[in-house]
């Protein structure tokens, strides 16, 4: 069970290791300026493996489970399918379900494990395979892999790595299942919660630290990206790192302080950030330097600001 492209590693390693009998996934959903209907990535890849697709709309009616039943399933995985599953299809399994979950349990239950470890500027994380429970990501661990976030690493590169090594990781498990040690229960007083984002988190405040900053811009990237504004339009912030050039002391933050090849370099709170790339509102996506070039900061004191209301509703 499982819908995004982190997903799909997963559904291949469960494809390699066991009889996958059925993929479970989220149904079409609209997507695009024509909102054609667009399926998930893993009932594409299930299809490219010949695997049987299920797309319930609902998954408390019944029908899934009575479903699930019929298949006698000695184990169901879930890998980021996008709903909370009831008792009456976590206890269909004979070995109940389990879930690759892209964090160190029990720091990051939720939604958005990945870009809330990057946005909290943590320097490692990884996946865990737990045993599934009714509560939030709450199960007892059986496994985990843990990997480094590089320092200017972006929540989407973190996706790639983290969906490679969750798949290698659940091939090993399931070539040992179930004759694998017991699961060890987590530790509550240590969970933190990684709600889903939302877009008006993306609007970035220049009076934070240059390293909190940098944290918002990468974890923010793909989505819904950090915002900013100019002259009352908004500017997407992308590739942030540390700037090697002081902050005067008069200095506003938001201001830019130079352009050069390696980006703009604003002023912070406490420190200079410099950002690589950014994305007008109508425009590509390109390097800061080009920005600049067509739109250049003159004067001293100028830079950016906070965004139009319509980014942060």
């Amino acid at each position: 069970m499982g819908s995004p492209d982190f997903a799909v590693p997963s559904l291949e390693a469960v494809a390699r290791t066991c009889e996958l009998v059925l993929a479970v996934t989220q149904p079409d959903k609209p997507a695009g300026r024509g909102r054609k209907l667009m399926p998930p990535a893993v009932k594409e890849a299930a299809q490219r493996l010949g695997v049987p697709v299920s797309q319930p709309v609902k998954v408390r009616d019944g029908t899934l489970a009575a479903q699930l039943q019929a298949l006698a399933p000695d184990v169901i995985v879930v890998t980021a399918y996008g709903r909370i599953l009831p008792r009456a299809i976590l206890e269909v399994p004979r070995h109940g379900c389990i879930n690759v979950h892209a964090s160190l349990l029990p720091r990051w239950r939720g939604a958005a494990p990945i870009q809330r470890a990057v946005l909290a500027g943590d320097r490692e994380t990884g996946v865990a395979i737990m045993q599934m429970e009714e509560g939030l990501d709450t199960g007892p661990v059986f496994r985990a892999a843990r990997t480094p976030i590089a320092p200017e690493e972006t929540s989407g590169e973190l996706f790639v790595r983290l969906a490679t090594l969750g798949g290698d990781l659940l091939a090993a498990f399931l070539g040992e299942f179930p004759d694998v040690p017991p699961p060890t229960p987590q530790d509550a007083a240590l969970a933190t919660l990684a709600p889903i984002l939302r877009k008006e988190e993306g609007v970035v405040d220049w009076t934070w630290s240059s390293e909190h900053v940098i944290n918002h811009v990468r974890g923010m990237d793909p989505w819904p990206a950090a915002v900013t504004g100019r002259e009352g339009v908004p500017v997407k912030l992308y590739r942030a790192g540390p700037s090697s050039l002081p902050r005067p002391e008069d200095a506003r933050p938001g201001e830019v302080l130079a352009v050069d090849r390696a980006g703009l370099h604003v002023a912070c709170g406490d420190g200079v950030v410099r950002i690589a790339e950014v994305q007008a509102a109508g425009a590509k996506r390109m390097p800061a330097q080009a920005y600049a070039a067509g739109k250049p900061f003159n004067k001293r004191g100028d830079g950016f600001s906070a965004p139009p209301r319509s980014e942060t509703e």
